[in-house]
């Protein structure tokens, strides 16, 4: 099955090797549930690096743009302002230069619009590939890191954008040919790729949140069950609370998927304390961002970290509900 490794195997096989990191006492935080980005102290003690790193398989024309949106993503939700980058091109063997320099074009003006330098990285052709390739990792400075893990009981959940933003413009994109659907309907949803950053609400949601995350695979559901687990507390979430987008509602019900179960990039989870949440949700609507309180923070009530969604509880790992598409649709060629 395509997708993430499930977090039982990344605890049995990864967290638990990290070279000397047990013993660095720079580390802030290292691998672990729900965290994308590492945090360091600075050598002087001034600050903390974050330090993040995704890869992201497209055709040449976007996945620069979206290399990059990916990256920065989990450095902004740590509370930094991405700095940073190296990049590793891999190519399909026998493709012609051109689309390395459409990939290298694409990355220097996302990266510019960001104000992020790209200062390494690597590149080669290999046989075993179909299409380019692209790994990159980003890092940023913060005086303040915000992790996944910091949800206290009692604070507000607040969601940015909508729910199924990036899923909305995938269904566009590679089923939106099968689906019965209004042909301006598919085109607005595939412009959604151009939302997938979240660096400019999460420069003003870091001043208010104990948490943020960037929810991707699986969506707006699996992003807030990972703040879950990596806090150690009960989400409580109210469905109709949660913002979603009328061209995702109707591309999601064409193809019989769950908007908050999709790949959910462009929107930023964030817990807040209950007294600023009137005061961070006023920021980003004078900035323009649309922004919702979608539920609150609870104490444990078993030993299992939980969502609650409406009524439903889960404590286990969601599978984003694209993966089943892309499954059929390659069994029948």
């Amino acid at each position: 099955m395509p997708g993430k490794v499930s977090p039982d195997d990344l605890l049995t096989h990864v967290f638990q090797r990290t070279g000397a990191a047990e013993t660095d006492e720079t580390i802030l935080q290292g691998p672990a549930e729900g965290e994308d980005a590492a945090a360091i102290d600075w050598p002087d003690g001034e600050g903390t690096l974050v330090v993040s790193s995704d890869p992201i398989s497209l055709a040449a024309s976007q996945v620069g743009q979206l290399g990059i949106a990916v990256a920065t993503n989990d450095i902004a939700v740590s509370g930094a302002d991405p700095r940073w980058l190296t990049a590793v091109v891999l190519l399909p063997t026998g493709v012609n230069t051109d689309v390395l320099e459409e990939i290298s074009r694409d990355l220097d003006a996302a990266a510019r619009e960001l104000g992020a330098s790209i200062v390494g990285g690597h590149s080669e052709y290999v046989d075993q590939l179909e299409r380019p390739l692209l790994s990159l990792t980003a890092m940023g400075a913060t005086e303040r890191y915000v992790p996944t893990g910091g949800a206290e009981p009692g604070d507000a959940v607040i969601l940015t954008k909508a729910a199924g933003i990036e899923g909305s413009a995938i269904l566009a994109a590679d089923f939106g040919d099968d689906l019965d659907i209004d042909p301006a309907v598919r085109e607005r949803a595939a412009g959604y790729l151009e939302e997938i950053s979240v660096v400019p609400e999460a420069q003003i949601v870091r001043e208010y949140a104990t948490a943020m995350h960037d929810p991707t695979e699986g969506g707006v559901t699996s992003g807030l069950l990972e703040v879950a687990r990596a806090s150690g507390v009960r989400l409580e979430i109210d469905c109709d609370d949660v913002p979603v987008r009328e061209a995702t509602a109707t591309l999601c019900a064409a193809a019989g998927v769950d908007p908050l179960r999709i790949f959910g990039s462009g929107a930023l989870l964030a817990t807040v304390p209950e007294d600023v949440l009137d005061s961070c949700l006023s920021d980003l609507e004078d900035a323009g961002i649309e922004a919702a309180a979608i539920g609150t923070v609870g104490a444990l009530e078993s030993d299992d970290p939980e969502l609650v969604l409406d009524s439903e509880s889960i404590t286990g790992p969601i599978e984003d509900e694209l993966y089943p598409l892309w499954e059929q649709a390659d069994r029948e060629g």
